[in-house]
């Protein structure tokens, strides 16, 4: 009863500090781009605080001194809506993949085409795909981090893992590093639920790879870090939530 009365309080706070930061974004449309990305930061970094504070959720970054400097392909592991902040302040000058019809959604979707988000039409097949490389080659040559969810959508922690082969399309077409990333927030923020479980978010920066091979050769040691460390880390963080009680 009392992990719902602390997640309902956080959920509350989580939404006022989103329309907060949305007002506070509005300015940023009269100055350079990376203004919004500050104010995103921001929004990342307080809803952090708050997980800790007033849930108990607390963050563990393994390998952070592994990310090169520069543009990269990110992608990460997608298990709840917590690694749509909580990864923005690991990096210099991110930069998501989204769905296109996220810049709809009014000041939201406005802010996010300020700040650059590469839109993809999910319905618009090989054609979708060109259209976002050529949008990735133009953010990757002004030194930005590019965060894919390689399996497009939040996947529960656990759950057989659905990689698309965009991601690879994306890393041919970009010329730089991907850093996988693996994690566990789906265990403490679960998808489509309300509760946050007390504990610690572990997230793994895994070893960089590097730009040039084969796409399917790449596609496949992606998933097999991934997943290889993502299946630890969850392990370990159902470990924990059972030493709780």
């Amino acid at each position: 009863m009392l992990i719902l009365v602390r997640s309902i309080i956080f959920n509350v706070l989580f939404y006022l500090n989103t329309l907060f930061l949305l007002l506070l974004a509005l300015p940023t449309f009269f100055l350079p781009y990376r203004a919004i990305i500050w104010v995103a930061t921001t929004w990342g970094r307080i809803n952090l605080f708050l997980l800790r504070v007033v849930v108990g959720v607390r963050v563990e970054v393994r390998g952070a001194e592994k990310i090169p400097k520069g543009s990269l392909l990110v992608a990460a592991k997608h298990q709840s809506a917590w690694e749509t902040f909580a990864l923005l302040p690991l990096f210099d000058n991110p930069v998501f993949i989204v769905k296109r019809e996220l810049q709809w959604i009014p000041i939201f979707g406005w802010l996010m085409i300020k700040g650059r988000m590469v839109p993809v039409d999910r319905s618009a097949g090989a054609q979708a795909l060109n259209a976002m490389a050529e949008r990735a080659r133009i953010e990757l040559a002004d030194n930005r981090q590019l965060i894919i969810f390689p399996e497009g959508t939040r996947r529960p922690a656990g759950a057989e893992p659905r990689y698309k082969f965009g991601v690879a399309h994306l890393y041919a077409a970009g010329g730089v590093p991907c850093v996988p990333v693996a994690l566990n927030s789906g265990l403490f923020w679960p998808r489509r639920s309300l509760r946050r479980i007390p504990g610690t978010v572990v997230v793994e920066i895994l070893d960089p790879i590097p730009p040039g091979l084969d796409k399917m050769a790449f596609f496949k040691r992606l998933q097999s870090d991934i997943e290889t460390a993502t299946a630890r880390l969850i392990e370990e963080g159902r470990s924990e939530i059972a030493a709780r009680g």
